[in-house]
């Protein structure tokens, strides 16, 4: 497995690859989409307690929580694995989704 690019950002399509490799690497590509969909949520409320942490706020002095950053990134992880699981191009999902998202009226915010 090749390691993501340090020197720039990689694209959507190109995590998208790492991560299918990756899995298949260290043996996590028999998960199915739900278990992937769990730890996903598992992962987002390790963002929350990180968040938490970040700002201060009171979190269980004997559990462990990672930096916002580490966090987001395992995520991203998963959103990618999901959508390699679904055959979702998460660029063109993006597009689509923005393309409906501009045609929307958004409640307190100027057009």
């Amino acid at each position: 497995m090749q390691p993501l690019p340090s020197t720039h950002s990689p694209s959507l399509e190109a995590l998208q690859r790492y991560v299918s490799e990756m899995e298949k690497e260290r043996n996590f590509s028999d998960s199915t989409i739900i278990e992937q969909c769990l730890k996903l949520a598992e992962e987002t409320g390790e963002v929350c307690k990180a968040v938490r942490k970040h700002s201060s706020l009171s979190i269980d002095p004997a559990s462990t929580t990672g930096t916002i950053g580490d966090e987001l990134a395992d995520v991203l992880i998963y959103v990618a694995a999901i959508a390699n699981r679904a055959d979702v191009d998460l660029s063109e999902a993006l597009r689509a989704k923005e393309r409906i998202n501009e045609t929307r009226v958004w409640t307190g915010t100027r057009r």
